[in-house]
């Protein structure tokens, strides 16, 4: 039997080991962490980043899609994780009263920040992917400076007469007693009821996983691939570029739309300045050390970049500083094949040897 089972694994596709491999580490993590908290073995500052690294993870492995796996560079991966947020935050405002189910009201907002990030990434993508060279790393740094500005003049409320929206005061809005601010312009999202959960986000990072890798290792994806290895040699064989470059950008940007809006209902009072510039080269910093390409890597170096910070605060006015000369040598690390070449050799071989092998193989499947 054993042998029978080392061929059927030796059958699976190495994308598809490799795709199970990140749902069992995603599932196992899961199962760790809520043991730790029910033993109560997690601290109340570690518990409080949970949610936000999920959140953190989806933005890694979205923008993955596109840097990675399409070939092009996004600077702006902030700016649909902002318009999945506060439509999100808006979504949940206005059901409070109709649905007081928080886990419902929670998915309800999740679909519709996805859905109204996507038809942002449409019109961002239908002018600036027709076209070749960086045009699109330019666009989108400018999109999520211009999404930001719009917000921060934004105010919208309701009351009974219905939603209020206007890009001058709060005053103008003209809310009734019974008004409620749901968006205040500058000071952003404010009295926002928290309904993110860490179920929720682990159930949000398998969501992406399963959506971005089928996709991956889809025909599409290796359309998608294909642009970014060679355009003119896909173009040739006739696939369509614009086509499969909008169906990478655009699920991207729904993914960080999701991320976004469970990342601002984990919070009471949420600024649009949270999802500026810096978040968008924060997430391509996951991204870079994490491997271009490697979904994997992307989920660790999510996971580790973001509680490193965290972890380095009694230290208070050298954190920073500590964290970017961690970067630089992960940096080097990762970009030095003889750096890379000793580790193997002086630490993960080493490793390995101490994993006992199986002993059965060919002759148990001849006997089988």
């Amino acid at each position: 039997m054993s042998g029978k089972r080392v061929n059927i694994l030796k059958s699976i596709p190495p994308a598809s080991k490799n795709a199970f491999i990140n749902y069992g580490i995603v599932i196992a993590a899961f199962a760790v962490i809520t043991a730790l908290r029910s033993l109560g073995l997690l601290s109340i500052s570690l518990e409080g980043q949970l949610v936000p690294i999920c959140c953190y993870i989806v933005m890694a492995i979205s923008l993955n899609l596109t840097v990675g796996i399409l070939g092009e560079l996004s600077l702006g991966h902030a700016g649909f994780m902002s318009v999945g947020a506060f439509t999100g935050i808006i979504v949940s405002g206005l059901l409070s009263a109709a649905v007081p189910n928080g886990a419902l009201r929670l998915l309800t907002a999740i679909i519709v920040g996805g859905i109204a990030a996507g038809i942002v990434g449409v019109l961002v993508g239908i002018p600036v992917l027709r076209l070749n060279g960086d045009y699109l790393a330019i666009v989108t740094l400018a999109f999520g400076e211009i999404i930001k500005n719009i917000i921060n003049c934004l105010y919208i409320g309701y009351d009974s007469a219905g939603i209020r929206i206007s890009m001058t005061s709060e005053a103008a809005l003209g809310l009734g007693p019974d008004g409620k601010i749901i968006i205040d312009g500058a000071i952003g999202a404010v009295n926002i009821q928290k309904i993110s959960t860490f179920t929720a986000g682990f159930l949000l990072v398998l969501v992406c996983l399963v959506v971005i890798q089928n996709l991956v290792n889809s025909r599409n994806g290796r359309a998608i691939m294909a642009l970014r290895d060679n355009q003119i040699a896909a173009e040739s064989v006739g696939i369509n570029i614009v086509k499969y470059k909008m169906m990478a950008f655009v699920t991207s940007a729904v993914m960080a739309g999701m991320a976004g809006c469970l990342f601002a209902l984990n919070y009471s009072t949420v600024v649009a300045k949270k999802f500026d510039f810096n978040t968008s080269i924060l997430v391509l910093v996951f991204v870079v050390l994490g491997g271009i390409g490697n979904i994997r890597g992307s989920m660790i170096a999510a996971t580790v970049l973001y509680i490193l910070p965290e972890m380095l605060r009694g230290i208070r006015d050298y954190r920073m500083l500590v964290y970017a000369v961690v970067l630089i040598l992960v940096m080097i690390v990762t970009n030095n094949p003889t750096i890379r070449s000793l580790l193997y050799e002086n630490v993960l071989n080493p490793m390995k040897a101490l994993i006992p092998k199986k002993k059965g193989g060919a002759a148990d499947a001849d006997e089988n």
